[in-house]
């Protein structure tokens, strides 16, 4: 798919692809050479794409600017576009920063456990300010599976090998990005 203004985005990407393409447009970005049109269409390409929509996160909340720390509208805008591809991957990227900052700090690397901590805060951020309702059936889906054991994300559990101390932790970082709360309301 192209866009306006130089980015072009493959199709299909790769994921190797999206992540060097990501880091131009927030180089671009921080520079202040890209209008919002074309950061939303640019972003909106991207994660029409699983392997497009990784890339990106991966670049974009692991990215040591400050970009990330506040959102910019053109961004919220393209997410909004491909809730099924944003919502499971903003669910896991929460689970997986949060545990992986535990991780860290066992290894006594605070560095990297700081690292983590702001992918976790950021994701957490997006979620808050999307209120994607694909999010919170992924949500409810990830603590049915640490809760229960099975379900839809028992695999993915399973894969990271994740332990009681780290599945509590993801479950409170769930409980803290107002999941729970849309849960009980709309349950009324």
């Amino acid at each position: 798919m192209a866009v306006e203004s130089g980015f072009t985005i493959p199709d299909p990407v790769s994921f190797t692809e999206a992540i060097a393409l990501s880091q131009t447009l927030l180089d671009t970005l921080e520079q202040g050479n890209v209008s919002a049109a074309t950061l939303e269409t640019t972003v909106q390409a991207l994660v029409s794409s699983e392997n497009g929509a990784r890339g990106f996160f991966v670049t974009y909340l692991s990215d040591d600017r400050p970009l990330a720390d506040q959102p910019d509208p053109a961004i919220l805008t393209a997410l909004q576009t491909a809730p099924t591809i944003v919502a499971p991957l903003l669910v896991k990227n929460l689970a997986m920063s949060t545990a992986m900052a535990i991780t860290h700090r066992r290894n006594q690397d605070e560095p990297m456990a700081k690292g983590s901590d702001r992918v976790r805060s950021r994701t957490l951020q997006l979620i808050q300010q999307l209120q994607l309702p694909q999010v919170w059936v992924e949500a409810q889906q990830l603590t049915h599976a640490i809760e229960m054991g099975a379900g839809e994300y028992r695999p993915f559990l399973k894969r990271w090998g994740y332990d009681l101390e780290q599945q509590q932790a993801i479950q409170r970082a769930l409980s803290e990005s107002g999941m729970s709360e849309l849960t009980v309301r709309s349950e009324r």
